[in-house]
Order: structure tokens, then C-alpha cells, then sequence
């Protein structure tokens, strides 16, 4: 019964996780943007976001390393949620010492006065994202598997 929560709460939280980063890289590419409705997009993102996706992944990452361990009898099943976690933790790292540094930079930005080099920083931004909505969305993946067959 304690697995079964587990799985579920580890399922939705992925799920929930991948598809907000999916979003995100689906409705909201910047590269045609102003720079104000850039600063002001980006800015009103991070208010919301910047705590609720951390503390998200966190406990994500938790289940995902919970759930893998609850079933190490299942090599293929323990394996793939291992592998799930880390691209989880690699997500992670990147938001950490890639995304939230410019999300700071630009907090302090005034939409009407934007620095030379905002288009720099928006595509170093966006770049990173990508890779960590792919991170996700593939750890979301495993998990998916991990529960819906025997592997």
C-alpha cells in the first residue's frame, strides 16, 4: 500500500513538474519578444515559479529515490528510477547555478531600461531551459515506465 501512494504521488509530481517545463518552452519562447515584454514575462514567471518548482523537484527527486529503493529487487525497475532521479538532480543543478542567477540579474531589471546585453542573457536563459525541460520531461518518462510494465 506505501509503494502504491508513492508511485501515484511520484507520477503526478513528475508529471506536474514536466509539463509546467514543457509549457514553458511551448508558450513562451522569448526570441521574438521585446525586450520590456521580455523583462516583464520573465519577471512575473519568476514571482511565481521561483519557489514552487524547487521545492517541487525536491520532494519529486525524494520520491523518485524512495520509490527506486522500495523496489531494488526489480533491477530494471530500480535501475531506470535511479537513472530518473539523476536527470532529475542534473535539472536541478541547472535551474541552481544556471537559470536562478540570471533570474536574479533580471529581477532587478526595469523593463523600460534594460541592459545592452538582455538578449545574451535571454538566450543563455533559454538555452538552459531547454535542457532541463528535456531532463525532466525524460525522467517523467522513466517514472512512467517504471510503473506501467515490468521492466
Amino acid at each position: 500500500m506505501n509503494l502504491l501512494i508513492i508511485k501515484f504521488f511520484n507520477l503526478l509530481l513528475s508529471g506536474l513538474m514536466a509539463g509546467t517545463l514543457f509549457g514553458i518552452w511551448i508558450g513562451y519562447n522569448p526570441k521574438h519578444l521585446s525586450a520590456e515584454t521580455y523583462v516583464e514575462q520573465l519577471q512575473s514567471s519568476i514571482n511565481a515559479l521561483n519557489t514552487l518548482m524547487p521545492i517541487l523537484g525536491l520532494i519529486t527527486i525524494i520520491l523518485t529515490l524512495t520509490a527506486a529503493f522500495m523496489q531494488k529487487q526489480n533491477q530494471a525497475v530500480f535501475l531506470t528510477l535511479l537513472i530518473s532521479a539523476s536527470l532529475l538532480i542534473a535539472g536541478g543543478l541547472i535551474t541552481k547555478f544556471g537559470n536562478q542567477p540570471i533570474n536574479t540579474i533580471v529581477m532587478t531589471w526595469d523593463k523600460h531600461h534594460v541592459p545592452d546585453n538582455w538578449m545574451l542573457l535571454r538566450d543563455k536563459w533559454w538555452y538552459l531551459h531547454t535542457i532541463r525541460m528535456l531532463t525532466t520531461v525524460i525522467s517523467f518518462c522513466l517514472i512512467i515506465a517504471s510503473n506501467i510494465k515490468r521492466i
